[in-house]
């Protein structure tokens, strides 16, 4: 694969070149994939039944829930991205 298409860059890859900010970028990506999961599990994405927005809601239901999704990840989320943060620079100094 062509080095320019890759859309994350491998984790030792991270440290040389954004160091700590972009583990966090990455720690929060993966907080908001993983609210945006739930928030769809809990029913967020579904369509209503009565004065609904019809075929456009349903189609575009899911960039709604990752929008919210992360604008939770970014005012502080459920603190998985501190965790996946701390865990990812612990592997890092490891190298």
């Amino acid at each position: 694969m062509d080095p320019l298409y890759r859309t994350t860059p491998p984790p030792q890859a991270l440290s040389k070149t954004r160091g700590d900010g972009a583990l966090r970028d990455v720690a929060q990506k993966l907080e908001a994939t993983f609210l945006a999961e739930m928030l769809t599990s809990a029913g967020l994405g579904e369509s209503r039944s009565l004065m609904g927005g019809g075929s456009g809601e349903d189609q575009f239901q899911s960039f709604l829930v990752r929008q919210q999704a992360e604008q939770i990840a970014k005012s502080g989320g459920i603190g998985l991205s501190e965790t996946l943060f701390n865990a990812l620079k612990e592997a890092q100094n490891e190298k």
